[in-house]
């Protein structure tokens, strides 16, 4: 096996150009069933597990490391799951063009796990989670669709649900820092950190309901 590069700069120009993605009618069956978005799937084990415990869901996982998508895919192929499928892009650059396909309720599930802190202050504009993203999950959500967050780096972590609170469309659920993953499959990532003995810093979101939203605004 070639060995992947690890980290890619979602700024450098190849990345920034807009790609032609499919039609989830093109990619599923049944491509009115509910979704589960995969933000960053990497190598997609994760995504594949989920897709066979939840066979209802239509599992879509997307990750800027084409080498990635390439295996993930072939192994889904091999298992014959029609309700998952992997996509090469950069998020920030195709997710709005992406959603904007979607009936209003059909996006309940959207994961963002480990993502690549780019420690250096310089690099912070590289980070997966900026405001175009969280404006655009906003819009694309159901109302009561749950946004799942987790990662090894706190200050990552603090970050990106301060970006989600101030963006102002979701709310965050009881406790801050969750102490168990509430999915039932874990990433290669999380039983990795585990295993070492670290922490992972969790945060479960839900969309706001209009009615959510009037609360909020005092009507």
């Amino acid at each position: 096996m070639g060995s992947i590069r690890q980290h890619v700069n979602p700024l450098g120009r190849f990345f920034q150009r807009p790609l032609a993605l499919p039609s989830l009618a093109n990619v599923f069956p049944e491509p009115q069933q509910p979704l589960h978005l995969d933000i960053g799937c990497a190598r997609g084990h994760f995504l594949m597990e989920m897709a066979t415990l939840y066979p209802q869901r239509n599992h879509l996982g997307l990750e800027i490391r084409r080498p990635l998508v390439e295996r993930a895919e072939a192994q889904r192929q091999q298992h014959q799951l029609d309700n998952l499928h992997y996509l090469f892009c950069n998020v920030t650059v195709s997710l709005a063009s992406l959603t904007c396909q979607l009936a209003p309720a059909q996006l309940q599930l959207v994961t963002i796990q480990f993502p690549d802190p780019w420690f250096k202050r310089k690099h912070h504009k590289r980070r997966l989670l900026q405001p175009p993203m969280a404006n655009t999950l906003a819009t694309a959500m159901a109302p009561g669709a749950l946004l799942f967050l987790q990662s090894d780096v706190r200050l990552l972590m603090e970050e990106m649900t301060a970006l989600l609170h101030a963006q102002g469309s979701f709310i965050r659920q009881k406790p801050d820092w969750w102490p168990e993953n509430p999915l039932p499959v874990a990433t290669e990532r999380e039983r990795h950190v585990l295993t070492r003995g670290l922490p992972v810093w969790r945060a479960c979101f839900h969309r706001r309901s209009p009615i959510d939203q009037g609360a909020t605004m005092g009507t």
